[in-house]
C-alpha cells in the first residue's frame, strides 16, 4: 500500500479540478482528499494500491480538460489508512 502527499500548481482552480480529483480517485478506489489553497494550488493526498496511486499520480499531472498544470509536488508519506473515503476539504 502506499501514500502520497501532492501540490499541484498551474490553472487549477476554477476548473472543476476538486470534483475531477474526486471522482479520478474513486474510480482508482483510492482514499484521501483535495482541497484548494490559498495561493492558488491544489493540495491532496491519496491512500490505496500502489498500481493505483501510481495511475492517480499520472492523473494529476493532466487534470480535468480545463486544468493547466505546471507542476506536481509529490511527497510520499508512511501508508496509515486513516481514510475511509475520497473527500473533498474546504
Amino acid at each position: 500500500m502506499k501514500r502520497i502527499h501532492v501540490f499541484i500548481s498551474g490553472r487549477v482552480q476554477g476548473v472543476f479540478f476538486r470534483a475531477n480529483t474526486q471522482k479520478a480517485a474513486l474510480s482508482f478506489n483510492l482514499t484521501g482528499w483535495v482541497r484548494n489553497l490559498p495561493d492558488g494550488m491544489v493540495e491532496a493526498v491519496f491512500e490505496g494500491n500502489e498500481k493505483d496511486v501510481n495511475a492517480m499520480l499520472e492523473w494529476c499531472k493532466k487534470g480535468p480538460p480545463f486544468a493547466r498544470v505546471t507542476d506536481v509536488e509529490v511527497i510520499p508519506e508512511p501508508f496509515s489508512g486513516e481514510f475511509r473515503q475520497f473527500s473533498i476539504r474546504y
